[in-house]
């Protein structure tokens, strides 16, 4: 218990010491490209608490969860399917390896031509980014299930929908969970890059424009709130999955103890 919460103490503490070193690191610079933290912060206020929260910052943050709504949601529907239809597996599995291995961030281009430059093309790549983590995560933990519980279910004659649920569901929720994390990740990266490539709104497509008008304090500001809500979206994921996955998270330190 005292180890915990010191390592908490220090989590809590390093980044508030990072930030007091910048601040008064920073404090007489006079360099345009690295202005002082406490000139950020007061564009970091200005711009995105009041000018530009509902008209960009609202925008990103609805086109991250629902693009990375929708592609997690594919994931795991094809991702079980492919799974436990092993002839479905081997046809579309070479095609799945292809696609995956070619960066989201490359999609935006030939996005913007079928699609255009609206909202729906950046919810499209957000969901193509969240997608194949999700789906290959799904895979391997659905096919890593222990014999021994495939062998129970057809002992017990269990229906293919009370396989999933009652088994290989939170067998396989520990990697699937890992998948999904990394998902949202990628999809908070091809965010910012589809707002910067194909957009005039949104948190990219400011901070960039400020990049390009030498407003350093506005860039600067626009990398701070993305820092700040990665950081957020990855916190609020990992309490989700600690709490959903207690009893896995209790098993592994029992067996830690052990």
């Amino acid at each position: 218990m005292k180890s915990s919460k010191a390592l908490w103490a220090i989590g809590v503490l390093t980044p508030l010491a990072a930030l007091a070193a910048w601040w008064f690191g920073s404090a007489n610079s006079t360099n345009p490209f690295f202005p002082p933290l406490q000139q950020i912060l007061i564009r970091f206020q200005e711009l995105w608490l009041f000018a530009h929260f509902s008209s960009d910052v609202m925008l990103s943050l609805r086109n991250l969860t629902l693009g990375f709504t929708l592609g997690v949601a594919a994931g795991l529907v094809i991702g079980f399917v492919l799974a436990m239809v092993p002839l479905i597996r081997w046809m579309f599995e070479p095609v799945i390896h292809f696609f995956r291995g070619i960066p989201a961030v490359a999609l935006v281009p030939i996005l913007i031509t079928l699609i255009g430059f609206g909202v729906e093309m950046r919810v499209a790549n957000i969901a193509l980014a969240a997608f194949f983590p999700t789906l290959i995560a799904t895979m391997d933990g659905i096919r890593s299930v222990d014999g021994g519980l495939k062998d129970v279910c057809q002992v017990y004659r269990l229906t293919t929908a009370e396989r999933i649920t009652r088994v290989y569901l939170p067998s396989a929720s520990p990697q699937i969970a890992s998948g999904m994390q990394v998902s949202l990740q990628v999809a908070f990266i091809v965010m910012i890059a589809s707002e910067m490539l194909g957009s005039s709104q949104g948190i990219g497509a400011l901070t960039l424009l400020a990049q390009q008008s030498f407003m350093s304090a506005d860039m600067w500001a626009g990398i701070l709130l993305l820092g700040l809500i990665g950081f957020m979206a990855n916190m609020v994921f990992e309490l989700v999955k600690r709490r959903v996955l207690a009893w896995y998270i209790g098993l592994r330190a029992q067996e830690r103890a052990a």
